[in-house]
């Protein structure tokens, strides 16, 4: 009587080395659970990365990098995350320096624009993520709503809509009219 043995086949596990050298195929990937992950972008999503970075470089570049999409950030759980815009403290850096590889922790403050297809799973785990590894603050950027969910380390979360301005201590004197921010033209 023969047999049928069966073997599970092991997901290969992914590594730092693997995300690295994928290909620039215009794609954003993150390393999640040992897995590559490609995160959806949108037209409307890199205009909006675009012009948030617009309006914050020019008074905080120096003293507080700012970062974007295609930057990794180690995770204190080992994965590689790249939040949509990211500044952080330039004291927190290595020496003080922009590092040439994927970033040890999490900004201080972490930007996603939320596409209509991301599940609410996967943004709160990633929102976990940045506060286990030490952000400071959060923006979920909601641009089919027109909102800001600005959270901070105790999960305390401010929603702002279109006719709000949004602030934050981490950029003293910031302020951002979110109707400035959701306006095309």
């Amino acid at each position: 009587m023969a047999t049928s043995v069966q073997t599970a086949r092991r997901k290969r596990r992914y590594t730092e080395d693997d995300l690295k050298r994928l290909p620039s195929d215009g794609y954003k990937y993150e390393l999640v659970n040992g897995r590559l992950r490609q995160v959806p972008t949108g037209g409307r999503h890199g205009w909006l990365e675009a012009k948030l970075m617009r309006l914050l470089t020019p008074r905080f570049l120096d003293e507080k990098p700012i970062f974007g999409s295609s930057t990794g950030f180690r995770m204190a759980g080992g994965n590689i995350r790249s939040p949509d815009l990211a500044m952080m403290e330039r004291a927190r850096l290595p020496e003080g320096k922009i590092p040439a590889d994927f970033i040890n922790g999490a900004p201080d403050l972490a930007v996603e624009i939320i596409s209509p297809s991301e599940r609410s799973a996967e943004i709160y785990t990633k929102l976990g993520e940045y506060f286990e590894s030490g952000a400071q603050e959060v923006w979920l950027i909601f641009p089919e709503r027109k909102e800001v969910h600005r959270y901070t380390p105790s999960l305390q979360v401010q929603v702002l809509g279109e006719g709000d301005t949004l602030t934050t201590p981490l950029l003293p004197d910031f302020q951002l009219s979110l109707k400035e921010l959701f306006e095309e033209g």
